[in-house]
């Protein structure tokens, strides 16, 4: 909406920058004019004057500049209609004069938030009265105080047809304005009105504003689907909105930050936490609305979906969503939680700090990429190595923006230097003379050992998980017995970790039913230092619980087919595909028995015994 200058200038003269800035930082009287710390940096002195005369702000340390119009949408996160219709209301002044349609529009809109308004607080009630009980039961069980269920607003509905649809009746809600709020729906059978929402908690969904628009449900019972949202409507479009944006906006403008996490149940878990600054997307993957409401909140928002492979595929999803609106200064991070856990997992087992270093240890969008197209298939030939360059440049030529896209090509093309060197590093070591390796220790430092907080990926999600999988090896030498065959078919491209990976099979194939201190000796005796290369040390089993020697066999085998899936499963789909295909073409023992060992291979990783899923 376009708004005439004599409007705005009548908002800035009927309101002094100082009562807007005044309102969020405690201002200092100095003569005409006020000082204040500045909220655009991170500072403890006031730098930031207001002029009230001149109707402007500036801060001389960065050099933030505005009125209140600007200060109004850089702190709250609100786009300029939305800016100007608050300012407006602060001024005393009706907001310009719109056409009859646009007025009808706008007045069903309003009228549709406020039957959310109203549907939202007999939820609220619900759920702290004896009928609400089940909800109020599972909300505490899951560890949620009093105060945050009230700041998310939870709630609860009854299990019958009727309850929400009578109690708005009563307060004089029209039966069409319920349908069309989507709290509604309306029987095919035999055109019965009946509740959208029984028998579940309750969580709002807000615009940017802290307005009502639909709802999210969790069922209590055993019904399906275990989630619900409200269908779409005038006020609500999924794609378009984030779970938790209003209770983010104030905290995610003071730190330019934003966390974007898989549910709702994430974002209320991080709050009970004391991060207040996370929202989540309504079970789609992120779409470029939603990215560039994000980019509102902070440049470059975490990414921090689950630690499993559903979570890690919403993330390569989100990638590429990003990678053709990307924009000078704005991009995404992404968090890497470890296997099987969630936010709400890793806090309550490590504590809040756990969570702040994984998103210390966030990865850029530019290696995320990188590692995620590296993963998918082998690089074991120079024609696969060549179809990874080829897959890695498509992806670089889906930036829109020119200079992004020559900035991404530069790192690409210095990546792909790297990976050669490092190629060609190791066919020296190969086939150099191997008796080196007996002479000095095996050790190098921690690839994650770092000044940057911004590291690269491929360290962070490949080299990692590799570290931890044979830690899990060596601290459980029985993990062989189910997915020694797994093992055996991946490549770890890193010439040290490689190594490393075919030692443990030969140790463990030579002699069965090894300790974990018989294994450690034979690996010390074949030149690797007592934490074998750094693999054994606190940082590496930091968030891998399962990997460490006092786990249970369940729990480090359950950890290790997770991560096997994650880094092998595509390359031993492939290998297995190929081996189909050399059985079809010539029948022998051999190609058999390659063939056989490469899907009991691919089953273990699956925990699948169903043969014909894995083909």
């Amino acid at each position: 909406m376009n708004f005439a200058p004599e409007f705005l200038d009548e908002i800035r003269s009927r309101i002094r920058v100082s009562e807007i800035v005044g309102k969020r930082i405690k201002l200092l009287k100095r003569g005409n004019e006020f000082l204040a710390v500045c909220p655009f940096h991170n500072d403890t002195k006031p730098s930031l004057s207001i002029v009230d005369d001149k109707n402007f702000y500036h801060c001389f340390a960065c050099g933030a500049h505005g009125d209140i119009i600007k200060f109004t949408m850089e702190t709250e996160g609100l786009n300029f209609p939305e800016t100007i219709e608050k300012l407006a209301t602060i001024a005393g002044l009706e907001m310009p004069s719109q056409t009859p349609e646009m007025r009808l529009r706008e007045n069903r809109r309003k009228t549709l938030k406020d039957v959310n308004e109203e549907a939202c607080r007999f939820y609220e009630k619900l759920l702290w009265s004896s009928a609400g009980q089940d909800g109020l039961f599972y909300l505490k069980n899951r560890g949620l105080s009093d105060n945050v269920i009230k700041k998310y607003r939870l709630g609860f509905s009854l299990g019958g047809r009727h309850s929400l649809k009578d109690a708005m009746s009563q307060k004089g809600i029209d039966l069409s304005l319920l349908t069309e709020a989507g709290l509604v729906r309306v029987s095919e059978q035999n055109g019965d009105h009946y509740d959208y929402f029984r028998n579940r908690v309750m969580f709002p969904i807000s615009d940017r504003r802290g307005q009502v628009i639909a709802f999210g449900a969790r069922t209590i019972g055993e019904s399906q689907p275990k989630y619900l949202n409200s269908p779409e409507t005038p006020l609500f479009q999924k794609g378009r909105i984030l779970y938790g944006i209003s209770q983010a906006r104030e905290s995610s403008s003071q730190q330019k930050e934003i966390i974007v996490t898989e549910g709702y149940m994430d974002v209320i878990a991080l709050a009970e936490a004391g991060i207040t600054n996370a929202v989540a997307p309504l079970g789609t993957a992120l779409t470029e609305d939603q990215i560039n409401e994000l980019w509102r909140l902070g440049k470059e928002p975490f990414i921090c979906f689950d630690g499993d492979e559903a979570g890690l595929q919403a993330a390569v999803r989100a990638a590429d969503r990003a990678l053709p609106v990307l924009k000078p200064g704005h991009s995404l991070c992404f968090s890497i939680l470890p296997p099987g856990e969630d936010p709400d997992d890793l806090i309550k087992r490590l504590g809040i700090g756990a969570f702040k270093d994984v998103l210390t240890r966030s990865v850029s969008l530019a290696d995320f990429i990188w590692d995620q197209e590296f993963r998918k298939r082998q690089t074991n030939t120079p024609e696969r190595l060549a179809d990874f360059f080829k897959r890695i440049r498509g992806k670089v030529k889906e930036i829109s923006d020119r200079g992004v896209q020559e900035a991404y090509r530069d790192n690409i093309e210095q990546k792909i230097r790297q990976l050669r060197e490092h190629l060609n590093g190791f066919e020296k070591t190969k086939w150099g003379n191997k008796s080196n390796y007996s002479s000095k220790k095996w050790h190098r430092p921690d690839p994650l050992d770092t000044g940057s907080s911004k590291i690269n990926a491929s360290n962070v999600m490949a080299t990692r998980q590799k570290q931890i999988i044979l830690a899990a090896f060596i601290n459980h030498p029985g993990l062989v017995e189910d997915f020694g065959e797994a093992l055996g078919y991946l490549d770890f491209v890193d010439p040290f970790l490689d190594k490393l990976r075919l030692d443990i099979l030969d140790i463990t194939s030579m002699e069965q039913g090894l300790e974990v201190s018989e294994i450690q000796n034979h690996l010390i005796q074949r030149g690797y230092d007592e934490e074998v290369g750094g693999i054994l040390n606190s940082r590496v089993l930091r968030h891998a619980a399962f990997a460490r020697c006092n786990a249970s066999e369940a729990l480090a085998k359950s950890g290790v087919r997770e991560l096997l899936s994650r880094i092998g499963k595509y390359q031993l789909e492939e290998q297995l595909s190929a081996a189909q295909k050399v059985v079809e073409q010539d029948f022998n023992e051999i190609n058999w028995n390659r063939f056989t060992s490469l899907r009991a291979a691919l089953v273990a990783v699956n925990d699948s015994s169903n043969v014909e899923d894995v083909l």
